[in-house]
């Protein structure tokens, strides 16, 4: 698979943009464990045109990131292409544009998934900010807006018209947020119509390397994207690729080894950021996933997501440790 001259190789796996949550501490963690592509997480159009010091740092690129890709998003045309190129300059290897979020902060201004609803002026909006950078320019979306009203073909070839190099496909409408089971179906009949030529990228409800072959058997998706599968559990990436490259199960990791994770990202996010409190508060989404299924484990878990200094965090930690030696966290069975 290719993003313009960029060669993934066969089915390579994506970390989804996620806000708050594909952070630097996190894309390594998941680059150590097997994603071949990261995103950073989506960044306003508005906001980077307005040169806000916080959504500029979002667009901080390291080595290990590569290839990466900066997301934005925006209702309005002339903000997402000067924001654009804005990212442009940072050296991403590609932009992504975000027409799927269907948070109402986002949709109630017209950008993400509002655009589901406006095909023409997605199309519009891609085929500018295309036109105003060198870099290639992939989109993000949905199935549509509700179960009655699901357009990804029209979308898929409209985007394609405009330019873009590849396609993600969440499946689900936006009426459904995060909730039901997302459906597929569409994606692989996007993917087998003739008429599309761009690489599409299936995403939602990965959640195990059987899975993950499952979807990607029934649909012939270019590459699999993994999102919230992967928030407390990186390594799924890894679990992953091992299947469909050996169709064999990898043994999930004891509760030791993901303490070491959270070790690792613990210390990255304490070197990266100047406020210890903000370092480790960044970490209490991941926390919430780390250790399913543990028994009685709901007070050390709150006392985990209530730790505000590393010496906090570290002594439960050890203490975790300590309790639960041997353990495995029950990942097959975790909710997302």
């Amino acid at each position: 698979m290719k993003i313009g001259n960029i060669d993934l190789g066969n089915t390579p796996l994506f970390l989804a943009p996620m806000e708050d949550v594909t952070y630097k501490s996190f894309r390594w963690m998941c680059k150590k464990f097997g994603a071949d592509v990261m995103y950073t997480e989506f960044i306003s159009s508005e906001a980077l045109v307005r040169d806000v010091k916080k959504t500029k740092l979002k667009m901080q690129l390291f080595d290990f990131d590569r290839p990466v890709a900066i997301q934005i998003y925006g209702h309005n045309v002339d903000s997402m292409v000067r924001a654009a190129q804005v990212a442009e300059e940072a050296n991403p290897d590609f932009i992504d544009i975000n027409f799927g979020c269907p948070m109402k902060k986002i949709i109630r201004h017209g950008a993400g998934a509002a655009f589901l609803k406006d095909l023409p002026a997605m199309q519009e909006m891609a085929a500018a900010v295309v036109k105003a950078v060198k870099l290639p320019v992939t989109a993000k979306t949905r199935l549509g807006w509700t179960e009655s009203d699901k357009p990804i073909m029209e979308a898929a070839l409209r985007l394609q018209d405009a330019g873009v190099a590849a396609l993600a496909i969440h499946g689900r409408t936006r009426e459904q947020l995060y909730t039901g089971k997302a459906d597929w179906t569409l994606i692989g009949e996007v993917k087998n119509n003739p008429k599309i030529k761009i690489p599409i990228i299936g995403n939602g409800d990965i959640n195990s390397a059987a899975k993950a072959k499952k979807l990607l058997d029934e649909t012939g998706v270019n590459a699999l994207m993994i999102g919230r599968g992967a928030i407390g559990r990186p390594w799924l990436f890894n679990e992953v690729k091992h299947f469909l490259e050996t169709g064999e199960l990898l043994q999930a990791p004891t509760v030791e080894q993901v303490v070491d994770v959270i070790r690792e990202q613990l210390k990255m996010n304490l070197a990266w950021k100047d406020d210890e409190r903000a370092g480790i508060l960044m970490l209490r989404r991941h926390f919430a996933k780390y250790f399913p299924g543990l028994p009685n484990f709901r007070e050390l878990k709150i006392e985990l997501l209530r730790a505000e200094t590393a010496s906090e965090v570290t002594r439960i930690l050890d203490l975790i440790v300590q309790n639960y030696a041997g353990f495995q966290p029950d990942y097959m069975n975790a909710a997302l």
